[in-house]
């Protein structure tokens, strides 16, 4: 099998397999994000673009990890637009800690849309917390 080039369209099973979704997800959100458009050729088949693809990757975080609802989404996107989705989720997906630092590391993401609420938001901080003191220990033997 030939690996394509990041800039090469998609087929639906190919987003669908990158993105552990099934295909009638990737086809029901296209009909709820106007945002999303494949290119359709003969027989209806779906070529998905790079940015199409970002695209949903960004709406995947929102909806599973953000806990946000489909219309949540759709809010978020027509606030801030499918472009500022997508740097939010690249910005999630290239994200590293300085060990050095002692401020909080998610804050440098936008969160002013999240789904989640204080209590929760605290609850994943502590945890996130005691990961990072546990990375520390493991990295120096302790």
């Amino acid at each position: 099998m030939n690996i394509k080039s990041p800039e090469a369209f998609r087929t639906i099973s190919e987003v669908s397999k990158d993105l552990s979704l099934p295909q009638h997800v990737l086809r029901f959100w296209e009909t709820k994000f106007i945002q999303i458009k494949p290119i359709k050729r003969g027989g209806g088949r779906r070529y998905y673009r790079p940015e199409d693809i970002e695209l949903l990757k960004g709406i995947k975080y929102l909806l599973y990890n953000d806990g946000y609802t489909i219309r949540g989404v759709q809010k978020v996107i027509k606030e801030i637009g499918a472009k500022k989705v997508i740097l939010k989720n690249k910005q999630i997906k290239n994200f590293t800690f300085n060990e050095d630092e002692s401020i909080n590391p998610l804050e440098n993401i936008n969160q002013s849309h999240s789904g989640i609420n204080d209590s929760k938001r605290k609850k994943l901080m502590n945890v996130l917390n005691d990961l990072v003191e546990l990375k520390h220990k493991l990295k120096n033997g302790e």
